[in-house]
């Protein structure tokens, strides 16, 4: 009985937490915020060995160890896309996501890819969270 209780606690607040950020935002929204994270971790591998062909067959590939991990749009705080960074081995085992920071150059506006050690990060923390010597080498659009 106790099992079955903590069950219906857990799927109440869920769903409690699912209707409060539909009302922040829009329920397609929330859908693909948590849509991409999961595609992005579920199939990371995949598109990361595709990613290494497409740039093979380009004469582009990168040297080092490559990974895919989901970018993280700093403003909206949910997931929007994946990227593939590169580097050395041990410092790309760090990255746990790319962070997307945006602002204006002039008249221009510019995107920052920021590879970071955390999937959650702390506004105005992308500097200190940055993993140095990785780059991002490839941003894949995920259809959902």
């Amino acid at each position: 009985m106790k099992r079955l209780s903590r069950k219906v606690i857990l799927m109440a607040a869920l769903a409690a937490m699912l209707c409060s950020a539909a009302v922040a935002l829009d329920l397609g929204e929330v859908i693909k915020i948590f849509g991409v994270g999961w595609a992005v971790k579920k199939y990371s591998g995949p598109i990361d060995r595709e990613i290494n062909k497409l740039l093979k067959q380009r004469q582009s590939e990168v040297k080092g160890a490559t990974r895919v991990v989901p970018i993280i749009s700093l403003g909206a705080g949910g997931y929007i896309g994946a990227a593939q960074v590169v580097g050395v081995p041990d410092k790309v085992k760090a990255v746990q996501a790319v962070v997307q920071l945006e602002g204006r150059i002039g008249t221009g506006r510019a995107k920052v890819l920021v590879p970071i050690s955390t999937k959650k990060p702390p506004a105005g923390e992308a500097e200190r969270l940055r993993v140095p010597g990785v780059g991002v080498s490839a941003v894949a659009d995920i259809k959902i």
